[in-house]
């Protein structure tokens, strides 16, 4: 339950540092990258950039 809640606070200022701040999310997922790190803060990206098997 920490970890969950710990993402929600990430992923609000992660929308706060994009929308007010005008500033480029670049995320660079890496083998291996799991679902959750993935579904939370790789998707939020502005340009994902994955790395192939």
């Amino acid at each position: 339950t920490l970890s969950l809640m710990q993402m929600a606070k990430i992923s609000s200022v992660l929308q706060i540092h994009q929308a007010q701040k005008k500033l480029l999310y670049i995320a660079i997922l890496t083998y291996p990258t799991t679902g959750g790190v993935t579904a939370s803060f790789g998707m939020l990206g502005d340009i994902i950039i994955a790395e192939p098997k």
